[in-house]
């Protein structure tokens, strides 16, 4: 009993400095929060033998307005076992090379990833890991996708202790084994059977280097997702790694990258394009693991109807225009005022080979033709630079820009029309007008609109020319729905929404919108009267009829208030034809996905306009039934807001008639609407003396020489760019060229 008094009496004496004195009571607390800070990170932690373990998986589920499924990620993983010994050399050194170089030369952690990662964490706010092979694994089969500082301690203590428990060989075996690479496959063995149908003992070095690159984002990179195109250029870049690595010379790396991919063929969903690239979009927010296992609910806008009607339209009258050398069409419908999208069609048929089938037309760059020019109007509108009613010259005009070939731009009928009103100029689509009114914009100012009105794949000004109002820059129909849903809209950018709700699968709600609540809350971008303007050129047939004649296909049976403006490039690649309501935007594409040019037949009044047409029918009918909002059943397109006044113009130049009196005729006169305060006050027409060719009667150009010219009293009018007509000379023809410096 002595002997056990005597020994806590040494224990007790030594303990007492930590709590008789301030820095035992320092030491206590010191040592009391590590433990604390101890058993929050590290308790439950999951053991590192239970690698081969994980959480049973609940399939995502994606599903149109109504209900209706659309796409299903499948519950079940599929997984094929396989032997390290049974992977080709060539996938394990692509695997390696992409995703952790140094695999076998450190103990599980990059300590530079580390670094980089605090960096993020710090300044960049992004919680990110070291990303070796083994902490894959480990994330991938032990713990979850949670961005916490808790979840990485655990991920660096897992890692530290697999890498001591196993080897490296079996840490790689049981990485290509686990690893998602998409879809409902896991392992590279499913991965092998999943995209090229053989067992990953036959891939070849092209088959490896794109499977080694799917891991690091497995919706973005495959070849059956939204974005085909990027599973290449991630091929790509494995077999540049691999060279770097030395495992491969730069001659192996560019045969692999001239050896043709051929993919196996996969049950089709229900609106491909849509499903894939909403699944892309949850994947970037939720992470790939949770979209493809976690059991989400995802409702969208999607009206499943409206989308298969859209997507056998496209494909019949894609299939019409065989002859005519079209390969392919898209298009997208939405709601204006919501910017909920009802439908998108990214190609004829998403598993046709002939035109890569698979990339979505409506979220890839193509030139819009003549469909950007109400663009450019709207804005010269907006500004008053013109009136509905301005008389434009369309006669041969080059414009010189210092440094460059001088830009003369043609109509797309070849021939030159006089003088145009800006009504009968935008309605018919003459080229030269169009110029002159971005000629009036100037290039800084319209690319600066047209950024406001939705497109976002415009680079700086300097980056173009004025062929940009004929459709010299790069849009994508997923933009033009939101830029013509700005006259639909009166003036208000309202961006496209897809997502309505996303529930987990047990029924806790991760995110909700109700597109009805946020009608019209976007950035009011034009005026609702230049809007109207706008929108009542484009829906007045009558404007439109010399060019396109009374009954084309722009005009929709039942529907007489759809404005729509077609577009056609001048090499004949690219086919639009956009129109629209307060109720529905319908962008419809038509060409060819490596660019070649379509046939001389393809034109406004064909092409994309049989199948806008078809589309835009149904969306209206449907839409007066009340079928997506009550209120707009039976709606009145375009309606007179304030800011608008109606005047009685002359038709030939726009001004102002004249005092009917005997000596003074008058002119033919028309109905038009302006903004306030811009109807026009005089004639515009000015008798003046002008010299005229002695052969032609036209007016004379500074190459005439002095003895074939004389000296005529003349009613001439001056459009805004400066140009000078004569009302009584013959037309102007293509040898009398007008010159105009911009700067």
């Amino acid at each position: 009993m002595k002997k056990k008094k005597k020994v806590f009496f040494r224990i007790t004496s030594k303990l007492r400095p930590l709590y008789t004195t301030k820095k035992g009571v320092k030491g206590l607390i010191y040592w009391g929060i590590v433990f604390v800070v101890g058993v929050y990170l590290f308790w439950g932690i999951p053991l590192p033998t239970r690698l081969s373990s994980a959480p049973i998986p609940v399939s995502t589920k994606i599903f149109d307005r109504n209900g209706k499924l659309i796409y299903e990620i499948y519950t079940d993983k599929k997984r094929t076992p396989i032997k390290l010994s049974e992977v080709p050399e060539y996938m394990k050194e692509a695997t390696i090379s992409i995703e952790d170089k140094d695999f076998y030369k450190h103990q599980g952690l990059s300590y530079t990833g580390i670094i980089r990662a605090i960096f993020n964490t710090i300044f960049k706010h992004e919680l990110q890991g070291g990303s070796t092979i083994t902490q894959q694994l480990i994330k991938n089969s032990l713990l979850t996708d949670e961005r916490t500082i808790r979840r990485k301690a655990q991920e660096l203590v897992l890692t530290m202790i697999v890498e001591g428990i196993y080897s490296k060989n079996q840490i790689l075996e049981m990485y290509l084994n686990a690893i998602p690479y998409g879809g409902t496959s896991y392992g590279v063995e499913t991965a092998s059977e999943t995209y090229f149908g053989k067992p990953v003992k036959d891939l070849s070095l092209a088959q490896s280097a794109l499977l080694a690159g799917l891991p690091q984002r497995p919706s973005t990179y495959s070849p059956f997702g939204a974005h085909p195109e990027l599973a290449k250029s991630r091929q790509e870049e494995v077999l540049k790694q691999m060279v770097a690595n030395k495992y491969i010379t730069q001659d192996d790396s560019d045969k692999a990258d001239k050896e043709p991919l051929t993919y196996a063929s996969i049950n089709p969903p229900q609106a491909p394009h849509f499903a894939l690239w909403i699944k892309e979009q949850l994947a970037n927010k939720y992470g790939d693991k949770t979209v493809e296992q976690g059991g989400l609910r995802v409702y969208t806008t999607l009206d499943l109807d409206i989308q298969n009607f859209a997507q056998l339209a496209v494909a019949t009258e894609v299939g019409k225009l065989k002859k005519q050398k079209v390969g392919n069409g898209a298009t997208i419908v939405t709601r204006p005022g919501t910017g909920e999208i009802l439908a998108m069609v990214g190609s004829k048929d998403y598993f046709a080979t002939d035109e890569d089938g698979n990339v979505n037309v409506t979220i890839a760059s193509r030139q819009p033709g003549s469909s950007i020019k109400p663009l450019n109007y709207a804005l010269a509108l907006k500004n008053q630079k013109i009136t509905p009613a301005t008389a434009i010259a369309d006669v041969p005009t080059c414009f010189s820009v210092a440094g460059q070939p001088a830009y003369c731009p043609v109509n797309y009928d070849g021939g030159f029309h006089g003088l145009v009103e800006v009504r009968f100029a935008l309605g018919n689509s003459y080229n030269i007008p169009a110029v002159k009114v971005l000629a009036l914009n100037g290039i800084d100012n319209y690319i600066a609109f047209l950024k406001q009105m939705g497109l976002t794949t415009l680079t700086e000004p300097k980056d173009y020319g004025l062929s940009a109002t004929l459709g010299g820059i790069l849009v994508r129909p997923y933009d033009m729905a939101v830029a013509f849903g700005v006259f639909a809209n009166q003036g208000i950018e309202q961006p496209l929404i897809a997502v309505t709700k996303v529930m987990d699968w047990k029924g806790n709600t991760l995110e909700e919108s109700d597109p009805t609540k946020n009608t019209l809350t976007g950035i009011r971008v034009l005026e609702p009267a230049v809007t109207f303007l706008i929108s009542h050129i484009l829906y007045d047939n009558n404007a439109r009829s010399a060019a396109f004649g009374p009954s084309s296909y722009l005009n929709v049976s039942g529907h007489p208030e759809v404005s729509v403006k077609t577009g056609t490039t001048n090499d004949r690649r690219d086919n639009w034809t956009i129109g629209y309501t307060a109720d529905a935007v319908v962008v419809t594409w038509v060409g060819n996905n490596d660019n070649t040019p379509m046939g001389g037949a393809v034109s406004g009044v064909s092409g994309a306009s049989p199948i806008w047409n078809k589309i835009m029918k149904a969306v209206l009918d449907k839409a007066e039934k009340g079928a997506y909002d009550p209120a707009t059943k039976g709606h009145a397109w375009p309606k007179q807001p304030d800011g608008v006044v109606g005047a009685t113009i002359c038709s030939d130049t726009g001004g102002s008639p004249p005092s009917q009196d005997p000596g003074n005729p008058g002119c033919p006169t028309r109905f038009e609407y302006f903004l306030s305060g811009t109807v026009p006050g005089t004639t515009n027409i000015v008798n003046q003396d002008v010299f005229i060719n002695n052969a032609t009667g036209q007016l004379a150009i500074s190459s005439d020489p002095p003895d074939q010219i004389h000296t005529e009293n003349k009613p001439t009018y001056t459009d805004p760019n400066g140009t000078l007509y004569c009302l009584t000379c013959p037309m102007a023809s293509t040898s009398a060229t007008i010159r105009y410096p911009l700067y």
